[in-house]
């Protein structure tokens, strides 16, 4: 047994060695176990070896963000640490304090119009008959505006406000205006003396009612009874004084022959003598009947209703409002007219009134139209005024008075009135705008040292100074006076002359945004 294995195992020489398959099935799992568990092997370290290079490079990168810095971070890092304190510049500037407001363009005078006007017997009343001028359109003197009861209502030039009818007659202002606002629409008034209406300006206005197609309105109601009565008063006058000269030359002189003449009780009852008395008597009676009859003719003739006139200060004016129709009973303004040149109202409130006075600069922004103009304010209302209440002031601005109009109060705020006037005339479209008024309340006029407001303190010992800090942190207190101020800025004036120069930096507060340490000595707040 043992020799036929040696056999079976060394084989023959010469021959290869053959194994049973059952060995070599064996062997071959064995060789593939082997190889899969290398190639595992490999693959795991390739892993690791990956997984350690990513933490190399992640260690580098953060490395390298430690040690490269930007030129801004290097900079910040490099400069001092935040102050504690807020600081601003001290500068040299012209300053300005100034007072920002809103307004409204307005004409010089706004009139508005209610006339009271009778159409006579058999009228209806004030009653609406023509509207002759519409919403915007321009009037020109002399133009007629409206018709109430048949009667027309027209402009002329005049600052008088009308008080009452002007006839023939009358003397005053009013007639002196009524005479050159005829005269400057070419109608001369004779030789009539300034402010007295005679026969010339009577003419005058009848030619005037004539061009505007309207017959005037006679002075006297009665339809001229009282002159004809004077005039048959003077005729009778006449025939009285010529009756009686008749009977005087028809009597001749008194008898002489030889004695005296016939008496009776001492009255006279021959000759001239009571002939004589007659004539005289008549004489008188026909002068007295002359001047009578004088005065009445005087006062004949056309007259100016008050209710038919609206002066206005200057033409071309325009209508702003048109309030009534045709065929309505004048109750109220019908018609409102606004003359004169452009200016600006405003209403401020009594802790601004006292920044203002006459004289400031103003400048006049409308936002709608884009215009910008210069001005200067006129006059600030020593009273506060109230909405719907007049604006007049009685310094001659914004008069109405004519033909029952008044003053139309402008805007709708309680304040003091401010009025401006720009220097040069303003566009009339822009009448009614609300414009944005910057007013010059205070200037330094010449360049100054200005600092922040809340850079001034005042001390125990009741100096007013500034803090002034250097770019080391250290301070000094300056002693200054100070002028003017206005938009969160003081002029001031360093009481020692060059203690404080343009460009110093003065402390205006705390940063907030530092934490200071505790006053009493302990951990930081």
């Amino acid at each position: 047994m043992t020799a036929s294995s040696g056999q079976e195992a060394t084989g023959s020489p010469g021959q290869e060695a053959t194994s049973p398959p059952e060995q070599v099935a064996e062997a071959d799992g064995v060789r593939q176990a082997v190889g899969s568990s290398g190639g595992l092997r490999r693959r795991r370290r390739w892993v690791a070896v990956v997984a350690a290079g990513a933490v190399l490079v992640a260690l580098g990168g953060l490395g390298a963000s430690l040690v490269i810095k930007s030129p801004a971070q290097a900079a910040a890092e490099a400069g001092p640490p935040p102050r504690d304190v807020l600081t601003a510049p001290v500068e040299h500037r012209v300053l300005v304090s100034s007072l920002i407001t809103r307004g409204q363009v307005v004409a010089g005078q706004t009139a508005r119009i209610a006339p009271q006007i009778s159409g006579g017997e058999g009228a209806a009343g004030a009653v609406i008959t023509k509207i002759a001028a519409q919403a915007g359109s321009e009037v020109k003197q002399g133009q007629v505006l409206l018709e109430v009861a048949g009667r027309p209502v027209f402009a002329l030039k005049g600052t008088v406000p009308v008080y009452r009818d002007l006839r023939p007659g009358a003397t005053g202002k009013d007639v002196t205006q009524l005479q050159k606002a005829l005269r400057d629409l070419g109608h001369g008034t004779g030789g009539d003396p300034e402010g007295t209406f005679g026969p010339g300006t009577k003419g005058a206005l009848g030619a005037f009612y004539a061009a505007i197609g309207y017959d005037p309105r006679p002075a006297q109601d009665d339809d001229g009874a009282a002159l004809q009565a004077a005039q048959a008063t003077v005729k009778s006058a006449e025939r009285a004084l010529e009756d009686a000269t008749s009977s005087d030359t028809d009597t001749g002189s008194p008898a002489t022959g030889g004695g005296s003449p016939a008496t009776d009780g001492g009255a006279t009852t021959g000759g001239g003598g009571t002939t004589g008395k007659a004539v005289e008597r008549a004489r008188e009676d026909l002068a007295d009947a002359q001047r009578a009859y004088a005065e009445i003719q005087a006062q004949s003739g056309p007259m100016l209703p008050a209710g038919e006139a609206v002066f206005l200060e200057g033409f071309p004016a325009r209508v702003g409002s048109v309030q009534g129709r045709v065929g309505d009973q004048v109750t109220g303004t019908v018609m409102v007219v606004s003359s004169g040149r452009l200016l600006v109202e405003a209403r401020v409130p009594e802790y601004q009134k006292g920044l203002l006075r006459p004289g400031r600069p103003v400048e006049i922004h409308s936002e709608l139209s884009g215009v910008t103009a210069k001005g200067k304010v006129v006059s600030v209302a020593d009273s506060m005024t109230v909405p719907g209440q007049s604006s007049g002031d009685g310094d001659g601005d914004g008069d109405g008075g004519d033909g029952g109009g008044a003053p139309e109060a402008v805007g709708g705020e309680s304040g003091y009135l401010v009025r401006i006037t720009p220097d040069k005339a303003l566009d009339p479209r822009l009448t009614g705008q609300d414009v944005r008024l910057t007013i010059e309340a205070a200037s330094t006029g010449d360049k100054a040292l200005v600092v922040p407001v809340t850079a001034i303190t005042s001390g125990a010992d009741g100096r007013t100074v500034v803090t002034v800090t250097d770019s080391g942190g250290s301070q000094r207190r300056v002693e200054i006076r100070p002028g003017t101020s206005g938009d969160g800025y003081v002029a001031v004036q360093p009481v020692v002359e060059g203690e404080l120069k343009a460009g110093d930096l003065v402390v205006t507060g705390v940063d907030a945004g530092r934490t200071l340490p505790d006053p009493a000595g302990g951990a930081p707040q």
